[in-house]
């Protein structure tokens, strides 16, 4: 906390498995943080004004009224109220105007919670969480055009220009790791330490058989399980093999559209790093955004436009 700003507003990022919270100074600045365990998916309705009220404790704050703006899993239908979403294509700009103010027992509190984005057209898509990080990337770099890369359980694609998102896509690539990992045939291949030497030159297999031949994903993810029984590869190369071929068959779907400008990559610097390379072998670029900068400048655009 610093001592000398105030808290004049707060922004939360509530996700399924728990919420960051930011005291925001009158100079835009961080001057207080919370963090909690409790997301959307441990929650029923009711609870939902108990688990901010526990977070907001956590930083020293005026007496109020004080905004409260949140993006994320709140505004899920399972959450604490559903925030209608945004139709793409649309102005991000709209968000604020799209927030929805739930009941909250404390007064000091004025909680607004913003919308997710969904797509119609082109392939039936929603967001809730990324459209605000894409916001505070495109209110950071208000000229960049292009593609926008989001890695994670369900990555994210998307087209922006300017404010402007035009269309996106999902991958369940970091889903599907996990659900192969444990559940699949492939568990037997994978029952073991990941991480060793081995890891690294699977992943460049599995990238290159992703990229090169994304039509065949089905049938090249049995190569995990009969590079361990033929060629007596070890876990760490199976896993690492698996995780290249569903980052490069991922990456593989959206290369005609990856310009030469780098892609901006929004996620955990381990897993961004991972994409990064991937790109790079198919002859484009990344470039790291913090997510937490991005979340925040969204999230600051977004309160200046809410009613």
């Amino acid at each position: 906390m610093s001592l000398t700003e105030s808290v004049a507003w707060v922004g939360v990022d509530w996700g399924t498995s728990n919420l960051r919270a930011w005291g925001i100074g009158g100079s835009g600045a961080v001057v207080a943080r919370a963090d909690s365990d409790q997301g959307m998916g441990k929650l029923a309705r009711a609870q939902f004004p108990q688990a901010l009220g526990a977070a907001l404790g956590q930083m020293q704050l005026q007496a109020g009224p004080l905004d409260v703006v949140i993006c994320g899993m709140a505004g899920a239908r399972q959450g604490w109220i559903e925030a209608p979403y945004l139709e793409a294509p649309t102005d991000l700009r709209l968000l604020g105007q799209g927030a929805v103010s739930p009941d909250m027992p404390d007064e000091r509190f004025r909680v607004s919670i913003l919308p997710g984005v969904c797509q119609r057209q082109g392939g039936e898509n929603v967001m809730r969480g990324e459209e605000t990080q894409l916001l505070g990337l495109a209110s950071l770099n208000p000229d960049y055009a292009g593609l926008v890369c989001m890695p994670g359980t369900h990555s994210k694609w998307a087209r922006l220009d300017g404010t402007r998102i035009e269309h996106f896509s999902t991958a369940m690539t970091g889903e599907m790791f996990a659900l192969l990992k444990s559940q699949s045939v492939l568990r037997h291949s994978l029952n073991g330490p990941l991480d060793g030497p081995g890891q690294d030159e699977g992943f460049v297999a599995g990238a290159r058989d992703g990229l090169d031949n994304p039509a065949g994903l089905l049938g090249q993810l049995f190569t995990v399980r009969a590079a361990s029984l033929l060629s007596g590869q070890a876990p760490d190369w199976c896993a690492g093999y698996l995780s290249g071929l569903l980052i490069g068959t991922e990456i593989a779907a959206s290369r005609n559209e990856i310009s030469t400008d780098p892609v901006p990559l929004i996620g955990s610097d381990k897993l961004c790093a991972l994409y990064m390379r991937v790109l790079h072998m198919a002859g484009a670029s990344g470039r790291l955004v913090d997510s937490t900068e991005v979340v925040l400048a969204g999230l600051t655009a977004a309160r200046a436009s809410i009613a």
